[in-house]
């Protein structure tokens, strides 16, 4: 789809269009939720998601060749030079995708004639060593005598070598452009005749005949033209045969043109062996010639010389038929004023040399990666560690959203509902790293008895919390929590995952990419759907036998209901690719736990705040003693509070201070040094810290027995019980591991414990449970609030039908049908649920629930006003 932008020659348009599709993504989203009476807390992330997912779907294309140069420019740093970046794009990042094929195009060339010239280099540097170390090592073990013809062999191949690296320094400044010509005339006759002198002092017997007139004078640079004559006529006198002669040549080019007023020539032509058309250009090239006694470099210098004047140096074809003519062209007034660099030419290696060279070493890459923008945001915190495509990660959380979309019941909580988490769930833990891990396992484990209670329970505050907590253990057994912090990171990281995984999303499905039939595989179910719905309407309308087929096969749904099941089957898709991709890539939610602060410096920093909290326990505890040993009249003589009101008052507070004793041992345990005296302070003042916790634990829990017997019972108290209970559990635990010295796995326990006492509490059944032991104290004193067991859920309703009188039980659950047990509840097969069910045959029984085939139509027998009104009075309601 963001080909579709290519066409656009404006970044800043393609922007601006971005923008545009997801503005008008989100206020579409918005406007037809609102339209579907579609609640907001459902609208709001589903809207924001599909216009991120928008987003990334059309910025993936203009991204992508920014991330391709990204990936060849780290390829060339270490010495890969093959990439390119392939684009339609012709906006500005088209234009600098060009720039940048151009810039690895000629890198590439420069390294390829890198690697041939220390190729080149190496082979004809190998030779004349050779040969001067074999020499030197017989003269040094006295094989040869050290006379003159010796030495004077090794002083050739040093002279040798020394040509050699002259002609490199002199080539590679003339390749480097940074050579200046300082133009003046020249009588070209004398500049020949030094010129022949200095090659017949280097050895070169053979004769040289002249044909330069006197008064020839051109403009050049005197230095460099006696450099390029060196070298093309020592090339000749080289190769001309003995008793041969090499003849030179000049002379104006003898044109009236003004533009080309002082143009010249010259030519060297010797009776050698000659060059063949086919080596006329290789012989240019550096180590190109049959390096018969040179340096295989002075052709190449010579030829960069006549550029440098604007001029060309090529072999033509011999008047003779044999031999060897090289001829010298220089333009007049158009040759070139300035430095000049000459358009360079590859160089050729014999292929033997070429295949000696090794390829080009890739060394380990250490400049830092560059950052993306995400990168950059969540830094050490959740890197980015190339997680595969997870197009099957995409596809089961597609199906999860799907089967929420279809099947998720929205009458009332039920077995559906614990369908799609074990859905969500399993699409998550299918991808997940530490998927095998033994504490990922246990943690998914517990999450699948946290969300059975959705499915057993009718209790919503049980069912709800459940699910809850289930995500959290879930979270962290995926991510590997271990610490405080970390549980808190995991459970922050979720939502997070929204927006770190979208480039992970956007690589899932190949958006960019070539070669992949996702996107065809896209467009093809868009298309076939849309002609099933578009053609499948008008004949459903056009033939009332085929209308009837399509309405046994598709359910009866309103605008509402699809509208609502399509946002829902949105955002179960969205949460559950959130979580899976947490899983996949794991965010280092232990980034704090690592860090231990530093000790404090004097151990009364810490250790005196503890004896101090220390302190404040033991005189609670002694208060606590003395209104024990004191009794209820005691109590009354000195609050004027009766002994039930007493110990309830301060429960929550007691709640408080043992959960804040827990963040005080851990913040202790944190700054207290590692000595040994350190570490003996410690365990002293925070276990006597910890045994007075207990003691407060258990005075908590006394006197909240002391209360309920006296008030009767309710779930919020057996909550608040099960939470002291744990809060006691973990206090007790971390005076074990401090014993032991295993403090790194009471994070771990904490939660554990805490999911397994949550499970607990939905086993025993809390609302039933709640009503048992109030009716038990109905029994026992008379005494019974009608009234809170009417908000009790269905999961009551067996215990309180079996065990009050029927007109009792009648007034009391006679609101269930019209709440949790209306009928289209009942109905609903997706809505099943365990405690409703039970629930379902009392109130029949009482007649608040119709039975039989009237189920469908009646409502149940209302209950007469005047008999709960009885009822309410002789209870005291």
């Amino acid at each position: 789809m963001s080909a579709w932008f290519d066409a656009v020659s404006s970044l800043k348009a393609k922007l601006g269009l971005l923008v545009i599709a997801s503005v008008v993504t989100a206020v579409l989203l918005t406007l037809l939720g609102s339209a579907a009476d579609v609640s907001p807390l459902l609208v709001l992330p589903v809207s924001v998601a599909l216009a991120l997912g928008v987003t990334q779907l059309l910025a993936a294309g203009m991204v992508a060749p920014l991330r391709r140069m990204t990936e060849v420019s780290r390829a060339m740093a270490r010495g890969d030079y093959s990439g390119r970046v392939r684009t339609s794009a012709t906006d500005e990042v088209g234009q600098l995708a060009t720039a940048f094929n151009r810039m690895a195009e000629d890198l590439a060339r420069v390294d390829r004639e890198r690697r041939d010239l220390i190729a080149t280099v190496s082979h004809e540097l190998r030779t004349p060593l050779t040969a001067m170390t074999a020499l030197l090592e017989n003269l040094a073990d006295g094989v040869v005598p050290a006379d003159s013809q010796h030495l004077g062999a090794a002083l050739e191949e040093a002279q040798r070598l020394g040509r050699l690296v002259e002609d490199l320094l002199q080539l590679s400044r003339l390749e480097a452009g940074v050579v200046d010509l300082d133009r003046q005339d020249v009588a070209l006759a004398a500049l020949v005749e030094d010129v022949v002198a200095q090659v017949r002092a280097t050895g070169r017997t053979r004769d040289v005949a002249m044909d330069v007139a006197g008064d020839l004078v051109v403009a050049g640079d005197p230095a460099r033209l006696r450099q390029l004559l060196v070298n093309v006529v020592d090339n000749a006198a080289r190769h001309a045969p003995a008793e041969t002669s090499v003849r030179i040549t000049a002379g104006d080019a003898g044109t009236d043109r003004a533009d080309t007023a002082g143009s010249w020539w010259l030519e060297v032509v010797d009776a050698g062996g000659g060059v063949a058309p086919e080596d006329r250009e290789r012989v240019f090239e550096r180590f190109g010639t049959d390096g018969a006694g040179g340096t295989g470099l002075g052709l190449a210098v010579a030829r960069w010389v006549a550029q440098l004047h604007g001029g060309s140096l090529r072999f033509i074809d011999p008047e003779e038929g044999h031999g060897a003519r090289i001829r010298l062209e220089v333009p007049g007034r158009r040759a070139t004023t300035g430095p000049t660099s000459p358009t360079p030419v590859p160089s050729a290696v014999p292929s033997a040399v070429r295949a000696a060279v090794p390829p080009t070493v890739e060394v380990p890459e250490t400049t830092p990666r560059p950052q993306s923008g995400l990168d950059a945001v969540f830094g050490r915190f959740w890197p980015d560690r190339a997680a595969p495509h997870g197009l099957r990660t995409v596809v089961a959380a597609a199906g999860a959203g799907l089967v929420a979309g279809i099947a998720l019941s929205f009458t009332a909580v039920g077995i559906t509902w614990t369908l799609v988490a074990l859905t969500c769930g399993a699409a998550a833990l299918a991808t997940a790293r530490r998927r095998r891990e033994p504490w990922t396992l246990l943690c998914a484990a517990l999450a699948v008895l946290l969300v059975l209670p959705m499915t057993l329970r009718a209790a919503w505050w049980v069912q709800m919390l459940g699910l809850v907590v289930a995500a959290a253990v879930f979270l962290c057994g995926v991510t590997g929590a271990r610490t405080l912090p970390g549980i808190l990171l995991s459970g922050m990281a979720w939502p997070l995952a929204s927006l770190r995984g979208l480039p992970w999303f956007g690589r899932s499905l190949r958006i960019a990419g070539t070669g992949s039939r996702t996107p065809a595989v896209v467009r093809t179910t868009v298309w076939s759907l849309l002609g099933l719905a578009v053609f499948g309407t008008i004949f459903a309308s056009a033939n009332p036998v085929f209308g009837s087929w399509v309405d046994q096969l598709v359910p009866n749904l309103t605008f509402n209901d699809l509208v609502g099941r399509a946002f829902l089957a949105c955002f179960v898709f969205a949460v559950t690719l959130g979580a899976a991709y947490l899983a996949l890539n794991p965010a280092d939610v232990e980034v704090l736990g690592r860090r231990r602060p530093t000790a404090l410096a004097n151990r009364f920093e810490w250790l005196v705040p503890v004896l101090v909290v220390d302190a404040v326990f033991l005189a609670f505890i002694a208060a606590q003693a003395r209104a024990l040993v004191g009794g209820r009249d005691y109590i009354e003589a000195t609050t004027g509070l009766t002994y039930a009101d007493y110990v309830h008052q301060g429960f929550g507070q007691l709640t408080l201070a043992t959960a804040l004793t827990v963040l005080v041992v851990w913040i202790a345990s944190r700054r207290a040094g590692d000595g040994v005296e350190d570490r003996r302070w410690m365990r002293g003042s925070l276990g006597l810290l910890c045994v007075l916790t207990l003691l407060v634990v258990a005075s908590a829990l006394r006197g909240m027995s002391v209360y309920q017997d006296a008030y009767g019972f309710t779930t919020l108290r057996l909550f608040v019980d099960v939470f002291e209970g744990w809060l006691g559990f973990v206090v007790l635990a971390i005076m074990v591991a401090g014993a032991v010295g295993r403090g790194a796995w009471l994070p771990r326990i904490a939660l554990v414990s805490g999911a397994v006492a949550l499970v607990g509490l939905a086993a025993i059944n809390p609302d039933a449970w709640v009503a048992g032991r109030n009716l038990d104290r109905y029994d026992a004193t008379g005494k019974l609030d009608l009234r809170y067991l009417q908000d009790l859920s269905a999961d009551a309703t067996p215990v309180i039908a079996e065990r009050l009188p029927p007109e009792v039980s009648r007034c009391v659950l006679e609101q269930l049908p019209d709440n949790e047990m209306r009928a289209e509840a009942l109905d609903d097969p997706r809505a099943w649920n365990l405690g409703r069910s039970r629930a379902e045959g009392p109130l029949t029984d009482l007649g608040l629930l119709p039975a039989g085939e009237q189920a469908a139509s009646d409502v149940g027998t209302s209950v007469p006003v005047d008999e709960c009104s009885d009822v309410w009075a002789a209870f005291g309601e």
